[in-house]
């Protein structure tokens, strides 16, 4: 591997560490800061422009509402000054659902383009693969009673995730890319174009 394929792999990796740290802390400015003006995001309850995705994040705060992401390892594929980043991640969320507390886990994959611009790389689009989730009331032995017909309108990849968002007044999209399945194979298709559509890095002056 060239050393600058090495030292923009270990750039991009930061950049996806800082951004799940930033946004769980509510630092908001820094968050900001790892993404393109005009970078987009796409999650279970949010579709649209950063700005607009960190103004949804302060509302949710204020509201008492929080997640927290944690992360597994990175892999990046580079092609000149566009790269596709793959994170595993775990959401955790927790909120009371029925009178009872309860914490959601769905792990998963951040899937990122992420661009160079100006020397600096940043997320120009992030869109979540949604795997696998669970329920589970906080404290044992207690059991919210869900309404089975809303839960079964979402993915199973998703499933408790959406039906506590849904709850929380959410507006859930229920065709988001989960580990199979037509959402998918489209995400990786346009993927792939974008990045096979990418301008060869710029040449480093030689003596």
């Amino acid at each position: 591997m060239h050393m600058r394929d090495f030292n923009d792999q270990i750039e991009i990796g930061n950049l996806i560490r800082h951004w799940s740290s930033w946004r769980d802390s509510g630092q908001w400015d820094l968050l900001r800061a790892t993404m393109h003006p005009d970078a987009a995001i796409t999650t279970t309850w949010f579709d649209g422009t950063v700005d607009g995705f960190i103004q949804a994040c302060q509302a949710s705060w204020r509201k008492g509402t929080t997640s927290r992401h944690v992360l597994g390892g990175t892999t990046v594929e580079i092609n000149g000054r566009r790269a596709l980043a793959q994170t595993g991640m775990a959401i955790t969320a927790r909120a009371p659902l029925e009178g009872v507390e309860v914490e959601v886990i769905c792990t998963g994959r951040f899937f990122d383009r992420v661009e160079k611009r100006d020397a600096v790389w940043r997320i120009a689009r992030r869109n979540l693969i949604y795997e696998r989730d669970r329920l589970t009331p906080v404290e044992a032995g207690a059991k919210p009673k869900l309404d089975r017909a809303l839960l079964e309108r979402f993915p199973e990849g998703y499933r408790h995730l959406a039906y506590l968002q849904s709850k929380q007044g959410g507006n859930i999209n229920p065709n988001l890319p989960t580990a199979s399945g037509a959402a998918l194979e489209n995400l990786l298709r346009d993927a792939r174009s974008w990045l096979n559509a990418a301008q060869p890095a710029k040449q480093e002056a030689r003596p």
